[in-house]
């Protein structure tokens, strides 16, 4: 494996997560940043979700013989360049305009994976044009088999290598931020939400040209002409019910490619993955956003590990916000990574340059923390975690 030139091409202004959060917040209206950056219920799993990340310590080997530290990492038999990836966010194009093809287009530049949701703002084809045929999909499963029969049709001919399932979506959480903002099923569009907008002139006018954000890979199914309240109807209708193995079986015979089970939190769900054939699992608690009485995904992670390292592949989501915190998960055992926020956060912040930026940074914090710590190889991390 080639050693890796670390990448230093970011804007210097932002040089952390937390920066580009306190940009977005002053670029984008109260309601977009709102459903962005909130959780559910009293927020108190998205806030464990990164404080026990960083509860994982790393020994670094000073004396050690070095060489240089590569942050190439293999996975389902593709080498990317860094060991994380853009999770799925839903209506990315309400939160800044053209976002999802701004990511899509960083993610193929910079060789790391770009995971797009059923539910966001750009469709199927356009990802797959822009990424080459190298991006992932989610599918929140539908209630009507036609309707999943199609979209593994059209990912097929698009040639997507990974389909994503999601499982910790049951039922839509309860976010007190976007039910008094609107956002909620059925959305609504509040006078409140109108004066934010008229604040936000660079959101606006970005809106203006690339139009009013869509369900764009649902619009074939949908009726002509809802308005906000049979939107949200046909979206409860559509996308009722639980992912389970009755599911999940059909469509792994269906798919030729990879399957992911993103929304995994214990050992049960992930032997159930094991028997019905799935590739990998992404621990994940929806960043926080679905259930607030759960674990953290990365104390959810440490059993899996424990018992199903080396059996099938074992990602994580859910808190990430730096490089230091990729090492941390790296180290604790996962195969690969996602961030969905941070990468948001820098779009919003940064609009066209901000998927460049955010990678490039994120690239040059693993690079410090891996020289530092005196490792060569990102599957070495585990063995400078202090237990």
């Amino acid at each position: 494996m080639s050693k890796q030139v670390p990448v230093v091409k970011y804007n210097t202004s932002y040089p952390s997560i937390e920066d580009l959060r306190n940009k977005a917040r002053r670029k984008i209206p109260k309601f977009a940043f709102e459903y962005l950056d909130g959780g559910c219920n009293e927020d108190v799993n998205l806030y464990k979700n990164t404080a026990e990340i960083r509860e994982v310590e790393l020994a670094p080997y000073y004396l050690s013989k070095h060489k240089g530290s590569s942050l190439q990492t293999e996975l389902f038999g593709h080498v990317y360049d860094a060991p994380f990836g853009i999770a799925p966010v839903g209506l990315q194009g309400l939160i800044w305009p053209n976002s999802p093809q701004i990511l899509a287009k960083a993610a193929k530049d910079h060789n790391i994976p770009f995971i797009l949701s059923t539910v966001t703002t750009a469709d199927i084809e356009t990802i797959s044009q822009i990424t080459e045929g190298r991006a992932w999909y989610q599918l929140y499963h539908p209630a009507e088999d036609a309707v999943r029969d199609d979209i593994l049709k059209r990912l097929e001919a698009a040639q997507y290598p990974v389909l994503v399932l999601l499982s910790d979506v049951p039922s839509f959480g309860f976010r007190p931020r976007d039910i008094r903002n609107g956002l909620a099923m059925p959305p609504r569009m509040t006078l409140k939400n109108i004066l934010q907008i008229m604040t936000r002139p660079e959101w606006a006018l970005k809106t203006l040209k690339y139009g009013t954000p869509n369900f764009a890979t649902l619009k074939p199914y949908m009726p002509k002409g809802l308005n906000m309240k049979q939107l949200g109807l046909f979206m409860n209708r559509t996308f009722a019910g639980r992912l389970n193995a009755d599911k999940i079986a059909p469509i792994r015979d269906k798919w030729k490619g990879k399957i992911v089970v993103k929304g995994i939190a214990t050992e049960a769900d992930t032997e159930m993955c094991m028997k019905l054939g799935v590739d990998g699992i992404i621990v994940s608690n929806h960043g926080g956003r679905q259930l607030d009485a759960g674990q953290s995904a990365i104390k959810s992670m440490h059993p899996i590990i424990d018992r199903y390292k080396g059996k099938i592949k074992i990602m994580m989501d859910s808190g990430l916000r730096s490089g230091p915190d990729v090492a941390r998960v790296m180290a604790s055992g996962a195969d690969f990574t996602f961030m969905g926020r941070s990468f948001m956060y820098s779009v919003a912040a940064l609009g066209d340059e901000g998927g460049n930026h955010v990678i490039a940074m994120l690239k040059t914090q693993l690079q410090q923390v891996m020289e530092q710590v005196c490792c060569e190889q990102i599957y070495d991390l585990p063995k400078h975690i202090i237990k």
